[in-house]
């Protein structure tokens, strides 16, 4: 588990755990992702569903 958080992150589980700025970027960085897929879903969905 400590390998793919560091591969998604760029950081350790542990380091993660214990620091509690490094917890606020790796958060900040989860929601703009979050963020940023629920746009493109929403654009892929009127997409699909527009007239041709």
């Amino acid at each position: 588990m400590d390998q793919a958080f560091r591969g998604a992150h760029g950081v350790g589980l542990s380091d993660y755990q214990h620091n509690s700025k490094l917890r606020l970027k790796v958060e900040m960085e989860r929601e703009r992702d979050h963020e940023l897929g629920q746009q493109m879903a929403a654009r892929l969905e009127r997409q699909a569903h527009r007239e041709v």
